[in-house]
């Protein structure tokens, strides 16, 4: 996007398929901004476990942080990754001790860079049985070709400190969200990529159940079946492309099958699923569990949709969170509503934005978690939709998404009609002023359930 030149930043969640030795991975890329945290979320619906790159050269930063408590409440098992180790930075004691106070988990060295902060010379595996580390063999030196040096005495020690001071890598412990192992490496010299790829393989849990309104359905189920976490619009500029991309969930998907999607109540034929290895597209003949295909749709398929062949199944656990800044849009060219209405409802289906209408006046309002997507919302409504528009204040804070029986609902409504909004599902939205606010109609209208959550 032209925003993510500009910036050199991403700022929306990335997909790839790749095969080695056998094993198919396919990689889900997040943003890496806490902006975004409501598209990694839901990303991590999608996936069996995390690769959490972290700078050795910075250290954690506070976007990282909050992405680390994303994973956390996903639950989702997490190999950590210390990049740029060939930097002056902080000292890998400091950084072990950080991730395990972040994550409030145990954190287990699996190798150990030798020299760095512009020394940098190479990385000790520490791990056993690896294809570096024959089961019960020395340390191997992963540095220079020529010969191995002799390793200093303030590295011998630091790694005996390393292993008695850390646990020993296991592997329950790891796919129960108790443990990361940790890798150091430098991806510009690709010292540790390789070892971090063979333990993905090694480790990383396989496609696990995935919840739904009726339990868990396991990847052994026979019937296909899978859910939307993510789409995305006008990939291709040219085309006005829209692809929805579904994480298959059980069963073997064969290219031309008919499913049900929920939001539809209708057989969609998938005719053209793609996979992507990295800029090339190639279509899917077939799809195994755990495996990411898109779809290409006109505006059909949405975030949440469930897709299966009986349409018996609801997957749960995509949710809209409550919005954390709130602003009206305002058109420069009144003529366009027609293209910003479309452009909204686009960005709000991606996860970009949510849109609220009110019930009362003209102007709609869009909420998001961070500022950085703002400045994603004004630029792609220029770039891709030519509608430029200014975001002004809004005179709310924050919304709930509220619900309860018809009566209550309607009485209400009736008060509080200047504060109510409807989403781009058409469900009533509470415009709040202030948290305060929140809860005193919660407390005067105990009737009804006042939200920050909306499953999708």
């Amino acid at each position: 996007m032209k925003i993510e030149q500009q910036r050199g930043i991403s700022v929306t969640s990335s997909v790839m398929t790749f095969e080695r030795d056998g094993i198919t991975f396919n990689l889900l890329d997040t943003p890496g901004h806490e902006d975004f945290s409501e598209d990694t979320y839901r990303t991590l619906t999608a996936v069996d476990s995390a690769i959490m790159v972290i700078d050795a050269a910075k250290g954690i930063e506070p976007q990282t942080r909050k992405l680390f408590e994303v994973c956390r409440l996903r639950s989702v098992p997490i190999i950590t990754f210390v990049n740029k180790v060939d930097r002056e930075g902080r000292p890998c004691f400091d950084l072990l001790d950080e991730v395990a106070d972040m994550l409030a988990l145990d954190v287990s060295p699996q190798s150990w860079p030798i020299g760095m902060g512009g020394l940098f010379e190479g990385i000790l595996d520490l791990s056993t049985g690896s294809a570096s580390r024959p089961e019960g063999g020395s340390r191997e030196f992963l540095g220079k070709v020529d010969a191995t040096p002799a390793l200093p005495d303030e590295v011998t020690e630091e790694v005996e400190l390393a292993q008695a001071g850390y646990p020993e890598f296991d592997l329950d412990a790891y796919r129960s969200g108790d443990l990361t192992p940790v890798y150091f490496g430098s991806a510009l010299k690709n010292f540790g990529v390789t070892e971090l790829i063979e333990a993905i393989a090694r480790h990383a849990p396989p496609p696990r159940p995935q919840p739904s309104e009726a339990g868990e359905i396991a990847p052994e189920r026979d019937e296909v079946s899978g859910f939307i976490f993510k789409v995305q619009a006008n990939m291709d500029p040219q085309h006005r492309d829209r692809i929805a991309f579904m994480r298959l969930v059980s069963g073997t998907f064969k290219r031309g099958m008919k499913l049900t999607p929920s939001g539809l109540g209708k057989p969609l034929a998938v005719h053209s699923p793609i996979l992507f290895f990295a800029q090339d597209r190639e279509i899917a003949d077939t799809a195994q569990p755990g495996d990411i295909i898109g779809i290409p749709n006109h505006g059909t398929l949405r975030v949440g949709d469930t897709l299966s062949e009986k349409n018996e199944i609801r997957f749960t656990g995509l949710p809209n969170f409550a919005p954390e800044i709130l602003r009206r849009v305002v058109l420069k060219d009144p003529t366009k509503t027609k293209q910003l209405r479309k452009a909204l409802d686009d960005l709000s289906e991606e996860g970009v934005i949510q849109v609220f209408y009110p019930e009362i006046g003209a102007q709609w309002i869009v909420g998001v978690v961070g500022q950085l997507q703002l400045d994603v919302l004004v630029s792609r409504l220029e770039a891709e939709y030519k509608v430029e528009a200014v975001l002004e204040m809004a005179p709310f804070d924050t919304a709930r998404w509220i619900s309860g029986s018809d009566a209550a609902l309607r009485e209400f409504t009736d008060f509080n009609k200047a504060n109510l909004a409807r989403d781009r599902d058409g469900h009533a939205v509470f415009m709040a002023k202030s948290a305060w606010d929140v809860g005193y109609q919660q407390e005067k209208n105990p009737d009804l359930t006042f939200s920050a959550t909306k499953e999708r």
